[in-house]
């Protein structure tokens, strides 16, 4: 999953986006808001993580624009502000949820799953394929009770696959939705990852992510 993050503070933000890392997602960053939006705009991402205090444009103003713009990626608004009016304001116009600085790593983390359940990426914290069981919450991957290893863009590419489980997704979907704006999309990158995904697991498991020719690929 691909998220957002805007917020102006350098060691905030830096903070942030090595935790939402560490748990595996891939994470792009801007540092005022008209870069902010500007990137919410121009790419697809799963989720927001949207300041109210920066430069050039608040998080306010942010919010409003992507949501006239048609843009329904979930917002999640940091501010220092904790009026109920400001938390009001900041809804009203758009925001999916609301937290106060200073606060816990984990519980942006949990606050991030939550928004991620929901539709249209509804889902539950345990991915199933038959005996085979992702754990977003603790990134462990199961399968008949054995624990595999995986690395944290192998985990990202079968967190996706599971959550679209039946749809072709390209390359280009995967490259949006598991790595940040820095990769080179011109690289084999996602079949190596897929092919090094495929080997760790059962064949029959592995056979259940298909190839489809000239388009991308599906889990069934």
């Amino acid at each position: 999953m691909k998220i957002l993050v805007v917020e102006d503070e350098p060691k905030i933000n830096k903070g942030i986006t090595k935790s939402l890392q560490d748990r595996g997602y891939a994470v792009d960053q801007a540092f005022d808001g008209e870069s902010g939006q500007n990137l919410a705009l121009l790419n697809n991402y799963d989720l927001v993580v949207l300041d109210i205090m920066m430069p050039k444009r608040d998080g306010l103003e942010v919010c409003r624009n992507l949501r006239r713009e048609g843009n329904t990626t979930p917002i999640l608004m940091l501010t220092a502000k904790d009026t109920i009016r400001d938390k009001i304001t900041g809804l009203d116009i758009g925001a999916d949820d609301y937290l106060i600085k200073p606060f816990s790593l984990d519980e942006l983390a949990a606050r991030i799953r939550t928004l991620l359940r929901r539709p249209p990426l509804q889902s539950a914290d345990l991915l199933r394929l038959d005996e085979m069981v992702l754990d977003t919450r603790s990134q462990i991957l199961s399968i008949e009770g054995k624990t595999i290893d995986l690395t944290l863009r192998e985990y990202g590419l079968l967190e996706y696959l599971l959550r679209n489980k039946g749809a072709v997704l390209t390359r280009d979907d995967l490259l949006e939705h598991v790595w940040d704006r820095n990769y080179d999309s011109f690289s084999n990158v996602v079949d190596v990852h897929l092919k090094n995904l495929r080997k760790k697991l059962p064949t029959k498991y592995a056979k259940r992510i298909k190839t489809v020719w000239g388009k991308g690929y599906r889990l069934f």
